[in-house]
């Protein structure tokens, strides 16, 4: 009799552990999409109420919309590529360094039509692959924390800015303004003017490119091997190397696809504000991780989506229009509350964490709210 006790007692223990693991497993499944579903619905709720609140300022019209998308494509850019290491469980805060790089060598080659501007696509690309590829070596195979390696990556692109020029160099190759200045209107969305001329919404080259990249990223991420291994070594770096993946290769190529991403952002700022100045950059590598934790990429890893990020950006964005309608001129403003969404969604991570580590959001409560769920408890009131 009491060998079988034990027995059954074993058996439900069994049960029980394996019931734990499989509910950790699916909160961890569902994290990715409760946060997505938080960022969107953030998005949707703040837009809303921006356009009820700035009728009169016609906020609400397609092509102001559209413009947030377009005023920040280079944001986005560098927005995934942060995405991408921080799913790696990584870091890299050289891309507003890498991206003010860009931009005045950009300035500096077409200044006095020295250089063909085709040739800036390249040297943005490769400006930024350098930067990923030793950045992404010492991070992974000499295992040097990366917060280090990529901040001293950030003082060596602004020193460089410096070495380059130290005064505002403006662009005005035709070719190059020509990029700059193109728009691809969408004739189905539009807004009658009081004129009776319509407001077409439009996207810009900039804006295309980054809507390519995303589509591309969605798909590596997705179902490629790539992908898979980011998320598993994000999750857990011992049970990806027990899964045979190769974990500092995978880190290496997440430093170097988010080196070549900033390349790119470098460039579509430039297109966005076609000038070489040693402030560009400042601070953009701060929007770009309050952009991806925003959209839902956790800092510790395993755990991020592009499309999330999109939506980090365009709240991003959406903040930087509407403070300046609240009457608040301010520069920094915008940053500030950016800031603040950007700790409420690191707090927001840490509970997620906690109630996947400890089985459930109920287990985070104090005692005494949660006595009622307890047949213990119960029969101690009773009594």
């Amino acid at each position: 009799m009491c060998l079988l006790e034990v027995n059954e007692m074993k058996d439900s223990k069994r049960s029980t552990i394996s019931g734990t693991e499989l509910l950790i497993k699916r909160n961890g499944l569902s994290k990715t999409g409760v946060l997505l579903l938080i960022t969107i619905s953030l998005f949707v709720l703040l837009y809303v109420i921006s356009s009820i609140l700035f009728a009169d300022s016609n906020f609400a019209k397609y092509s102001v919309f559209f413009n947030l998308f377009n005023n920040k494509a280079y944001l986005l850019m560098l927005a995934l590529g942060l995405t991408v290491v921080m799913i790696s469980g990584s870091i890299d805060i050289s891309v507003g360094g890498v991206t003010g790089l860009v931009s005045m060598v950009i300035a500096a080659m077409l200044m006095e039509g020295r250089v063909n501007a085709i040739w800036t696509i390249p040297v943005s690309l490769g400006i930024g692959l350098a930067f990923g590829i030793v950045q992404g070596f010492l991070v992974s195979y000499l295992e040097i924390q990366p917060f280090i390696v990529t901040l001293t990556g950030m003082f060596f692109a602004r020193g460089m800015i410096s070495v380059i020029n130290t005064k505002s160099v403006p662009i005005t190759d035709k070719l190059f303004m020509s990029w700059s200045s193109a728009k691809l209107h969408i004739p189905f969305l539009y807004n009658e003017r009081k004129n009776g001329t319509h407001d077409v919404a439009y996207l810009t080259p900039a804006a295309i490119v980054a809507i390519i990249v995303l589509i591309l990223l969605i798909i590596a991420l997705k179902k490629t091997k790539f992908g898979r291994s980011l998320y598993a070594i994000g999750g857990n770096t011992q049970s990806a190397l027990l899964m045979g993946i190769n974990v500092k290769r995978t880190k290496f190529m997440a430093h170097v696809l988010c080196g070549l991403l900033a390349g790119i952002g470098g460039l579509l700022y430039t297109l966005f504000a076609p000038s070489g100045n040693p402030g560009n950059g400042y601070g953009y590598e701060i929007d770009a991780i309050s952009s991806s934790v925003i959209g839902g990429a956790m800092l510790t890893g395993g755990v991020g989506l592009p499309i999330g990020t999109l939506f980090g950006v365009l709240i991003n964005a959406l903040i930087e229009r509407v403070v300046p309608l609240l009457g608040i001129v301010e520069a920094s403003w915008p940053r500030i509350i950016t800031s603040a969404f950007l700790f409420a969604f690191i707090v927001l991570q840490s509970v997620f964490a906690s109630a996947g580590i400890k089985g459930g959001f109920k287990l985070l409560l104090p005692e005494w709210t949660r006595f009622r769920s307890n047949n213990k408890y119960r029969r101690d009131l009773k009594s």
